[in-house]
């Protein structure tokens, strides 16, 4: 018996990707950060299930799969194994069975952290195909109309429609209650209650129990507090380092904060943006740093303590969390049909704030800003930007500029080639 009540089931944006995937490898893996919706989505793929973290019986199942990894693998395909890496060896035990049987879709497995290679034999490459599933997008969350396509935009296509008013309150919500499942409808007073809690299950459970090392939670919880005051900026290792000592007034070592960095990205708590080159023969030098995010804003206003109140009269650090949010949904409507998301920032001081790589190579320029009356300057900051590298040896300008808005009524097309689009509008 399934876990998820299909008739309840709120539809995610990679349902059509685990489809696909099902049908062209032999297992696939379905990782992300705890309580994003995985097990769900999973269960409502799958005919058959084994939950290695149930609790029931002091952890008997994972006792069992520790046992006989094989066995747990008999039932219904597909078979979902919920948190495999509780048992690192039922991957290689998954990709064994896939060989013997040589069929596709055999099984889903799941995962909120990824261990390290110790106990697993082989990468699966082949034939345990990887989907990441983040947060839900404002799409997903019944949040945005979905009335412009983000693949259309891409190709240059958009209907130009009113949108209506959007609310900076109800953006400042979106922000702070995050894109959980189990957030939705929680009124505003209580929306930072999941995201806090969250912080507390990493730091004082899931955390220690990645590596069995015991890390210092306070020194973790500092270094934490810094990657969100440093949401959506591409702050160095340094920096953040400087950062605890200004703030905090105290330290951490870089060998300490390159190893918590790992165990954070092995948990999916972090998802930052890559840079982006439009050439790799360009002789535009291309800033290597990435954009930090965390994998729900909400994480980030938990953190600082950014209420609803103290964002609203505080638009500055508001507009780097705007900022995150608009990232999170372009990730995940990008990533539907085969997009990937960057940052564009160069020596020459020019930044984009997203760029989305299409499959044939062409890329998007977007500016994400959160009031309309800073359209005009967006608008013209990304044509300076698309003139410039269009001048330069071997570069491809943008085909197409955007600015992403929080407070605009409208998605349209202005007068200098420039699209304007509504994160409450979009959708994949």
């Amino acid at each position: 018996m399934a876990v998820a009540d299909k008739k309840r089931y709120i539809p995610r944006v990679i349902d059509e990707q685990v489809k696909r995937y099902l049908s062209r490898f032999g297992a696939i893996c379905i990782e992300g950060p705890k309580w994003c919706g995985k097990t769900w989505t999973s269960s409502v793929h799958s005919n058959s299930e084994f939950l290695i973290g149930d609790p029931a019986g002091g952890f008997q199942n994972r006792q069992l799969a520790a046992i006989s990894p094989t066995l747990i693998l008999e039932g219904k395909t597909p078979r979902l194994l919920d948190e495999w890496q509780e048992v690192p060896p039922v991957w290689d035990a998954v990709r064994y069975t896939v060989d013997q049987r040589d069929e596709k879709g055999q099984f889903i497995l799941t995962g909120s952290s990824t261990p390290r290679r110790k106990g697993i034999l082989h990468s699966g490459a082949g034939r345990i195909g990887r989907i990441r599933m983040r947060t839900m997008s404002l799409y997903e969350s019944g949040d945005s109309s979905g009335v412009v396509s983000l693949q259309e935009l891409c190709a240059g296509k958009m209907k130009e429609t009113i949108t209506g008013e959007v609310d900076l309150q109800k953006l400042i919500y979106y922000v702070v209650r995050g894109g959980w499942p189990g957030n939705l409808g929680v009124p505003v007073a209580d929306a930072q209650l999941l995201p806090g809690s969250y912080i507390s299950a990493i730091l004082d459970d899931d955390v220690q129990r990645l590596d069995n090392i015991r890390y210092d939670r306070h020194k973790m919880q500092l270094l934490l507090r810094s990657l969100a005051r440093n949401e959506s900026t591409a702050a160095t290792n340094r920096k953040l380092l400087n950062d605890i000592k200004e703030v905090d007034d105290e330290t951490i070592d870089r060998d300490t904060i390159t190893q918590y960095l790992d165990a954070f990205s092995r948990m999916f708590l972090i998802d930052n943006l890559p840079p982006f080159s439009s050439n790799i023969r360009s002789s535009v030098r291309i800033k290597k740093a990435e954009k930090r995010h965390l994998c729900d804003p909400a994480l980030a206003c938990a953190l600082i303590k950014a209420t609803p109140d103290r964002l609203l009269n505080d638009l500055n650090t508001f507009g780097f969390m705007f900022e995150a949010l608009c990232e999170r949904d372009l990730r995940i409507y990008a990533e539907s049909f085969g997009a990937r998301v960057y940052h564009y920032q160069d020596y020459k001081n020019r930044e984009i704030d997203a760029v989305v790589e299409v499959e044939d190579g062409n890329w998007c320029a977007f500016e994400i800003k959160l009031g309309a009356n800073q359209i005009d300057a967006a608008a013209a900051e990304l044509i300076s930007i698309k003139d410039s590298i269009a001048k330069e040896k071997d570069s491809v300008p943008p085909a197409v500029l955007c600015v992403i808005c929080g407070m605009s009524n409208a998605a349209y097309k202005r007068p200098d080639g420039v699209f304007v689009v509504p994160i409450t509008a979009l959708k994949y």
